[in-house]
């Protein structure tokens, strides 16, 4: 095997000779050192070809057809095999037999592009050069896509994330109409992703529970004062009123391409319907309702009770858990209910204001 040269070489490009013949790898390491191709190596072992291929990582291969012990379809096989998908090495065939059969089964297998004997200096440097040149153009192309994904990934990333900051400032804009501290939103979050795990949900789905609980009644911005603040019980057309919270947060969510957004939007929408089909605004029922958004509603449930309203003083934890297990199967999941009712609330600090 002649080794690659030290020095760095006045063309770019990394040359693998794979030929029994020594005189042929011979003829061609002058052709190519001439022409100021400088790192280049070269066996006459097929068998050994893979492990050297992986060793010198070369640019271009150029391999004979015809070997003793392995032939080059064989190694040519093993090449294309080890190539990551990405970006495959180009192999250049040497071959005396340029019958239609065996250039067919060549490119078949993955070979660019044929060298006959007797060599031809010309041929053999434009041949190796053309290779080369596109070799090169796709590293580089590709090098240019991926930085240019990493980018538009960062500024959508960047974008989601503005996106999510004003939803949420809004949300919490919206919670401070009704709610001096603020802190329903929070603690409906933090009841919606212990539920999560209470049922084994994953961990990315834990996430997302956590940040589309605080949007769900983001929709309030779309209800008058004088409904939302009343401290008396709402009348039938007020109520109606109050109830297209749900239909206002979902549309202000729309179009969302982050799987967030979409997260959430179901969640706004649907944390008002009942397990039995009586809830709002769509009347859907048991599995048909999103599941964060069965979520969010026991956890809604659970602090709205826990906590002063205008129109009602707080209830006590025994009591409203007691709420819970009388509306399980009809307002609430089932599976839902049974975790929420298997916390130890007295114990946590989740519900304190």
């Amino acid at each position: 095997m002649s080794q690659a040269r030290a020095r760095k070489p006045d063309k770019p490009g990394r040359i693998l000779i794979i030929d029994d013949q020594e005189e042929n790898i011979h003829l061609l390491e002058k052709i190519l050192v001439n022409a100021g191709y400088e790192e280049v190596a070269s066996t006459t072992n097929a068998v050994a070809a893979n492990d050297l291929q992986r060793q010198f990582k070369p640019d271009l291969v150029l391999l004979d057809v015809h070997m003793n012990g392995k032939d080059g379809f064989q190694v040519l096989e093993e090449i294309v095999s080890q190539g990551d998908g990405s970006e495959q090495i180009p192999v250049l065939m040497i071959t005396a037999d340029d019958s239609a059969n065996v250039k067919r089964r060549a490119l078949a297998l993955g070979a660019k592009d044929f060298l006959s004997k007797p060599f031809d200096s010309a041929e053999v440097l434009l041949r190796i050069r053309n290779l080369l040149e596109t070799h090169f153009l796709y590293r580089k192309l590709r090098r240019q896509n991926t930085e240019l994904e990493r980018k538009v990934s960062e500024r959508t990333t960047e974008l989601e994330q503005s996106q999510l900051e004003v939803l949420d400032r809004l949300a919490a804009a919206v919670e401070f109409r009704d709610d001096d501290t603020g802190n329903h939103t929070k603690r409906v979050a933090q009841v919606s992703v212990m539920l999560g795990e209470a049922i084994g949900l994953e961990s990315a789905t834990l996430e997302l529970i956590g940040r589309a609980a605080p949007l769900h009644d983001i929709g309030k911005v779309g209800i008058p004062d004088n409904i939302l603040l009343k401290a008396g019980p709402l009348t039938g057309e007020e109520f109606e009123i109050m109830k297209t919270h749900t239909v206002i947060g979902a549309r202000m969510l729309s179009k969302g391409r982050s799987e967030l957004v979409r997260f959430s939007q179901r969640v706004a929408r649907s944390h008002h319907e009942w397990w039995d089909g009586s809830g709002y605004p769509d009347r859907v029922s048991g599995l048909s309702i999103p599941l964060e958004a069965r979520i969010v509603a026991a956890a809604d449930f659970l602090d709205a009770l826990t906590h002063d309203r205008p129109y009602r003083p707080a209830w006590g934890i025994e009591e409203t858990l007691a709420e819970v297990k009388r509306r399980s199967g009809s307002h609430f999941d089932p599976t839902v209910a049974s975790a929420l009712l298997g916390i130890d609330w007295k114990a946590s600090s989740v519900l304190i204001a």
